[in-house]
């Protein structure tokens, strides 16, 4: 059986508060394989966000163990490799277009040519932004922006992708309509998926769903 995408063993994760450390996770396992979806729930404050950053190696846990496609370590240009990133916030950079945005994945590899420009526009068609391949984040719509995000974590070939409440800052309607965007493009693309969501809907369109409550995964009723 091949090695998972990620795989997860005994996460402990605390933070300082005042003279003490709040436990966020307590002992966290989880495997994710190659394309599958997993999706992951809870309220505010349970670790969700928290997880996903150790699995994106934005921070290390305080003990436990997190192996990415076969590796203990995963230094920022494989990383850039290896998994893309959705926040629920864009982060697009302001002076930049939707090709630019998208692009930026191949700029920090060091590899921006005629097929990585290419392979941007296509991107960017797939998300049915075709025609906004010269437009500033600001003149585009929330939902856009957030398909230009995806367009961007889809951008380096990616075998995870981690999405981070995506669609948060979206209507219902939206909303809606960048997951079904996100859902497609992974399973075409057999790129593994772990979402991290509120919305129980959308959490149910994935392969597998897990819940964290106190700093530990508990069954998904």
């Amino acid at each position: 059986m091949a090695d998972p995408i990620i795989s997860a063993r005994a996460l402990f994760k605390s933070f300082p508060s005042g003279d003490r450390r709040i436990e966020v996770l307590r002992g966290v396992d989880l495997d994710v394989s190659a394309g599958e979806s997993v999706s992951i729930r809870g309220e505010s404050g349970s670790g969700k966000s928290t997880l996903l950053n150790l699995f994106a190696a934005l921070d290390a846990p305080d003990s436990g163990e997190i192996v990415w496609d076969g590796s203990a370590t995963l230094a920022p240009r494989r990383r850039g490799a290896l998994i893309g990133i959705v926040f629920q916030s864009f982060y697009l950079v302001p002076e930049l277009d939707a090709r630019a945005n998208v692009l930026m994945p191949s700029r920090i590899a060091g590899k921006v040519d005629r097929e990585s420009r290419a392979r941007a526009d296509a991107l960017l068609a797939k998300v049915g932004l075709a025609e906004r391949l010269h437009h500033l984040p600001n003149q585009l719509s929330g939902g856009e922006r957030q398909r230009v995000a995806l367009a961007r974590a889809l951008m380096n070939r990616p075998k995870l992708i981690l999405a981070d409440e995506p669609t948060g800052n979206l209507d219902e309607h939206t909303g809606e309509a960048v997951m079904e965007l996100l859902l497609g493009l992974c399973a075409e693309t057999s790129t593994a998926l772990v979402l991290v969501t509120h919305n129980a809907v959308h959490a149910a369109r994935t392969s597998r769903r897990v819940r964290l409550h106190d700093g530990r995964f508990v069954a998904v009723e």
